[in-house]
């Protein structure tokens, strides 16, 4: 169990930190806080709201995850280079594909809600 409390606190630290230095991270949980409420206008049941909110705590996720390797990038050189530059970059592309992706699944979902589909 204290491993469990010590986790716990780890993350909310991580979360926390996020919030306070990570522009993007803060972007995100304001439109998760205005999706949520929205999925349960769109989503036509339990599981497409799940799904609705779910593919934002999935980007989310890669945020946090491209911002973790921002920063050990950052660590290992702050200085220009090029093989960083393309590991950052494939961050980047990963945030974008899940971008992608969570717009997909709302406008399916806002689509057959108003039965266009």
């Amino acid at each position: 169990m204290k491993a469990w409390r010590a986790a716990f606190r780890n993350s909310c630290a991580g979360l926390s930190h996020a919030l306070r230095t990570e522009r993007a991270v803060r972007q995100e949980i304001v439109t998760l806080a205005f999706a949520t409420p929205a999925a349960f206008l769109v989503g036509a049941g339990p599981w497409q709201r799940v799904a609705l909110i779910g593919v934002l705590l999935l980007l989310i996720s890669v945020e946090l995850l491209n911002t973790c390797i921002e920063k050990l990038c950052d660590h290992v050189t702050p200085d220009l280079h090029p093989q960083i530059k393309i590991v950052k970059d494939l961050g980047s592309a990963a945030v974008f594909v899940t971008i992608v992706f969570v717009a997909l699944v709302w406008l399916v979902a806002a689509a057959e809600r108003l039965a266009l589909i």
